[in-house]
Order: C-alpha cells, then structure tokens, then sequence
C-alpha cells in the first residue's frame, strides 16, 4: 500500500517524505491560498475554485474564506452547505457533510488523529478516522468535530462544543464533552413555525 492508500484506510501512515502526499499538501495550500485571496463580489471564481479543491460540493454551496484544509479532496459537501469564516477541515480521510448543513465561525472539522504513545508520535505516524454530518444540522461558532464522529440529521451542535463522540438526530447537544441536552420536539417546531408566519406576513403588510 502507498502511504495515500494507508491514509484513506485509516491506517498509520508518514506524510513526511512521501512525495504524493506532500504534492497533494501543496495543491491544497495553493488553492486555498487563491480561494481566500477572492474578492467579496467574485461568486463564480469561488465556486470554481471550491469545484477544484474538494471532493465534491453540492449545488448553493457557500465557505466564507478565510478556508483552510489539509488536502481539500477528500471534503465532500452537500447541496446548499454554508461555512462561516474560519472553517478549519483536517481532511486525511473522508468528511462527508450533507444537505442543509450551516456551520458557524472558527468550526474545526478534525479527522486526522496520532498515537498515544508518545515515541511513536515522534516517529512522524499518524492516522486518520472519517467524519459524518447528516442533513440540516447546524454547528454553532468554536466548535471541534474530532476524529471518527458521526452527526446525526437535523442535530444542533452548541457553540464551543468538543464532539467526541456520535451525536444522534434531532438533538440539542452541547459542551466539552459534547452530549446531548434534549431532542427537539414538536413543540419547538410549532414555534419556529409560528414565527416564521409572523415574518412572513409582516414582509407582505411591508410590501416587500
């Protein structure tokens, strides 16, 4: 196996020295080096430099630069995704993110993981675990998604929360470590519900 193919499987691996990891490094830091050298107004220059540097993207899809990613390629975003500024994504493995998916400012997105043993660590190897984010979950601002986590749909991640473990769906889930407040119910979907119809009808009555 090349040390690519030992990173992707998620087994150790050295990035030191390997030349097609070291080149993929590159392109990633050159790409987002012109990604976040766009200008405000330069939409379809962003999309085509996003189009270049990850895995995929979905269509509606905004980062708000400053980005920064370890490779880039191995990001895999779903329609209508939304980073705020700062997005930092550790991408030795896949991270998959789904549709709907809002992510606030400073979030860390962190697959790459190293060895307890402290020699070992020395030693340069490192590894990797995937990272999953379902449909419409929102992760609030400072937040660090760790290696090998799963986050369930629809799911609210509070904002400075350290997520060490999977998160199920339609959760309030917050803290370090992150966990689980409460679910989200009916209830709160009757009341957001009810002020989303409120500005609706204040935005006619305005004839906007």
């Amino acid at each position: 196996m090349s040390e690519k193919d030992r990173m992707l499987a998620g087994e150790l691996y050295l990035f030191e020295g390997d030349a097609e990891l070291m080149e993929m490094g590159m392109r990633a830091r050159r790409l987002t080096r012109l990604y976040n050298a766009t200008r405000e107004d330069e939409d379809q220059r962003r999309r085509e430099l996003l189009e270049e540097l990850l895995g995929a993207v979905g269509a509606g899809s905004r980062i708000e630069p400053p980005l920064h990613c370890d490779y880039g390629c191995n990001l895999h975003v779903g329609e209508r995704f939304f980073a705020n500024f700062g997005l930092i994504v550790l991408d030795d493995c896949l991270i998959s993110i789904g549709d709907d998916v809002m992510v606030g400012p400073r979030v860390s997105l962190c697959a790459a993981t190293h060895p307890l043993d402290a020699d070992v660590r020395a030693s340069g190897l490192e590894s990797c675990k995937p990272i999953v984010i379902g449909d419409r979950v929102w992760i609030g601002a400072h937040a660090v998604v760790n290696p090998g986590v799963t986050i369930g749909s629809n799911t609210v991640i509070g904002s400075g929360s350290v997520v060490t473990r999977d998160i199920p769906e339609n959760v309030v889930a917050a803290g370090n470590p992150c966990r689980v407040l409460r679910p989200i119910t009916a209830e709160d979907a009757s009341y957001w519900e009810a002020k989303r119809a409120a500005y609706r009808a204040a935005v006619e009555a305005e004839g906007r």
